[in-house]
């Protein structure tokens, strides 16, 4: 069987990294499905989406690691065509993923202990975004 749900979120943009775990876990035990996996899909592609510890230190971490390896202040081929200025925000997605498939037994997520899944906004200005969730089991 196979259930479709959407996440919708409002970001901030710039890095802001959204723990949705409690959403994804919401959506997976009101499925009706037992076992299985689910699915999380960006639309968009100026965010991603991982698991991470969800604590301050390591947010910072992450987002200083982006800055590093995809800097905002440097010239972008997708910033001279469109004009708007988020060229990195495209790169950094997609050195991230647009998509995280997760397994759930008895209609629990099966992540580890400090494991949370997080959606990062990427993009320079607030976002109103949508994940599509697609959970496959029975």
């Amino acid at each position: 069987m196979v259930v479709t749900r959407r996440i919708g979120l409002k970001t901030k943009g710039d890095c802001h990294i959204v723990d949705i775990t409690r959403e994804v876990a919401q959506e997976v035990a009101g499925s009706g499905l037992k076992d299985g996996t689910v699915t999380v899909f960006v639309t968009g592609s100026t965010g991603g989406v991982t698991t991470v510890e969800y604590e301050s230190g390591l947010l910072s971490d992450l987002r200083n690691l982006f800055d590093r390896l995809v800097p905002t202040n440097i010239p972008y081929q997708h910033n001279l065509r469109w004009g708007d200025g988020n060229g990195h925000a495209h790169v950094r997605a997609s050195l991230l993923g647009a998509s995280l498939t997760v397994p759930f037994v008895d209609q629990r997520l099966a992540l580890g202990t400090w494991q949370q899944i997080v959606f990062i906004d990427f993009d320079n200005r607030p976002r109103s975004r949508e994940l599509v969730l697609q959970l496959m089991g029975e």
